[in-house]
């Protein structure tokens, strides 16, 4: 497998001149790094708010004057859409995949540095654009996160004057931004990795983040395409998503559109979209795994693949989030069977952490418990999914709180865990200070059992039936008043969770400065970005000159060792397990 090419350049890097060159039009991968994840940070603050609005709306009915029916529909529409795209994608990509891939695949930067600092700049653009929306008439569009047409920019919808125009704007340029970075992730991969860094030598991380990278570019597309046709739509009156419609009496104009072939290219963005976010957590779990399990991380080759096969089929099973489309029951039947086949590979994987634990000399640090935490909520949210991915079971949970409760935890909760578990895992990488364990183990604690007492109940009110989305359950007869006991239960919790993470925060922010000084390797891990000559890493990464990788990133408790781990850059002979390809 060739190596290194584009690493091997000597020449030198542009150094900043200035402040601003240096935090601002800043080229280092690292620095960008940090301004995709703290304004992707910022921006999901923004929708953790708007959670807890739709909490307070739902748990305590007809207390809150300020907010209005209208309101709730938009509170639920910028929740999803900024909590899928705008945090969760972009600081798995964009925060982790800046950061980690040069500096585990033994690079000085990004291939492409000024496309990297303008990929920042579009989707900080993005993001404004989004935020705007809350400013103008009308206000930001309570659509749904789907966006489904007709009724999206038909009046009567809140937002359907600027708000729907504003968002699909948004999230072209967020497209836009994201070609650039995921273009330098792939570039950087398969170009600039070091002298003796072969593919499968390249930790979990960094594949989970190439393959993600890989299929955001197959996918947004479609997501692209998808808001031009509709802004088109909006704004000139073209028919490609309107259907001949009439409202209050009046022809609106419009003729030939398909709703239905939105839905199509929504969701040929919108799960591969899922995994876009889940495969760059799973492949940084595994490393927090394997290293605070102090064990090499069991089926490398096999997680590998899994990644790669859980990425192609996912491009196979978009239309099972249509089957009350009014699609053809083949069709339905297809896009079922090949959902269950890609929880084989997934499988895979959970059974591999698995064992990755199993005798393993586990230490209980932060980071692992925010990786054992993520197995649970992952389990759970992919065991609610079999239900789901069923025809018939899931057409009677269609649109109730069953399918809140399982998309939650299996793509909200689970990711945010390996978020926070990163975090903590690679702050003294980062910054150079360890945080406060005491503060950092009761965040874990709260958010942890936090999340299963408001999920959990959630699956209790989709069984029986009460829908999502709705702005007040009422007196309807099927629903008993343990739902609304539940209701209230779930918003109390909802707004413990909320609290804990002010102690994240203030954790993070006070040991930027008070924190211990932390050692160049404080977990003893034996991947690539831990053994750079500085910490934290300087511009460039690894001074003059490049490291050179002679094995994988797993050399945990091998026998005979000096430690119990072996650096990717320590020459063969003596204890190691030399990994030839």
């Amino acid at each position: 497998m060739a190596t290194a090419t584009i690493a091997d350049d000597l020449r030198p890097l542009h150094h900043p001149k200035s402040w601003i060159g240096k935090y601002v039009w800043s080229q280092d991968h690292k620095v960008i790094a940090i301004q995709y994840s703290l304004t992707a940070i910022a921006i999901g603050l923004v929708a953790l708010v708007l959670s807890g609005l739709m909490r307070l709306q739902l748990g305590f009915p007809d207390t809150f004057d300020f907010i209005q029916p209208e309101n709730y529909l938009q509170y639920v529409t910028m929740h999803g859409m900024i909590m899928v795209v705008y945090l969760l994608t972009a600081l798995l990509l964009g925060g982790f995949g800046n950061y980690l891939i040069p500096l585990m695949v033994g690079a000085r930067d990004m291939v492409f540095p000024f496309v990297n600092m303008l990929s920042y700049w579009f989707y900080l653009l993005a993001v404004l654009v989004l935020v705007a929306s809350f400013f103008v008439p009308g206000g930001p569009t309570g659509a749904g996160w789907t966006l489904y047409p007709p009724q999206t920019i038909l009046e009567g919808t809140p937002g359907h004057q600027y708000g729907i125009i504003l968002m699909l704007a948004s999230l072209a340029i967020f497209v836009v931004a994201f070609t650039m970075g995921g273009l330098n992730y792939v570039t950087t991969v398969l170009q600039a990795r070091t002298k003796g860094m072969t593919l499968m030598r390249m930790p979990c991380s960094v594949w989970g983040i190439f393959v993600a990278s890989i299929m955001g570019l197959l996918a947004f597309p479609a997501l692209f395409v998808a808001c031009i046709m509709m802004l088109l739509d909006r704004l000139v009156g073209t028919s490609f998503f309107m259907p001949a419609i009439a409202s209050m009496g009046k022809e609106l104009g419009y003729e030939g559109g398909s709703p239905i072939l939105f839905q199509h290219l929504f969701w040929f963005f919108g799960h591969p979209e899922v995994y876009i976010v889940a495969l760059p957590a799973f492949g940084i779990v595994s490393d927090l795994i394997a290293v605070h399990a102090r064990k090499n991380i069991f089926g490398y080759r096999m997680m590998v693949w899994a990644i790669v096969i859980i990425g192609a089929l996912s491009f196979f099973v978009w239309a099972h989030h249509m089957y009350v489309s009014g699609m053809n029951p083949y069709f339905g039947f297809f896009f079922a069977t090949s959902t269950l086949i890609i929880a084989i590979p997934t499988a895979i994987k959970v059974y591999n952490w698995l064992l990755t634990l199993w005798r393993g000399d586990i230490h209980l640090t932060v980071p692992m418990l925010f990786a054992i935490g993520f197995l649970f909520t992952f389990i759970h949210g992919g065991l609610s999914g079999l239900f789901l991915g069923n025809v018939s079971v899931d057409v009677p949970l269609s649109d109730t709180f069953f399918v809140i409760g399982h998309f939650h935890m299996v793509m909200g909760v689970s990711p945010i865990l390996v978020i926070f578990g990163a975090i903590y895992h690679w702050y003294p990488k980062i910054t150079g200070r360890m945080w406060n364990d005491a503060l950092a183990k009761i965040h874990f604690w709260v958010t942890f059992l936090g999340v299963y007492a408001i999920f959990l109940p959630m699956h209790y009110l989709g069984m029986l039936g009460v829908p999502r989305r709705y702005f007040a359950l009422g007196e309807t007869a099927f629903i008993p008043p343990s739902a609304h006991l539940a209701n209230e239960w779930i918003t109390i919790a909802a707004l413990i969770v909320f609290a804990a993470q002010m102690l994240f925060f203030w954790n993070m922010t006070w040991s930027l400065f008070r924190g211990p000084r932390a050692d160049p390797n404080p977990w003893g891990a034996a991947s690539l970005e831990w053994q750079t000559p500085d910490t934290p890493p300087g511009h460039g990464n690894w001074g003059p000159t490049l490291p050179t990788v002679y094995r994988w990133a797993y050399d945990y408790s091998v026998p005979g060792a000096d430690r119990d781990f072996t650096p990717q850059t320590q020459p063969p002979g003596g204890a190691g397990r030399y990994h030839a390809t």
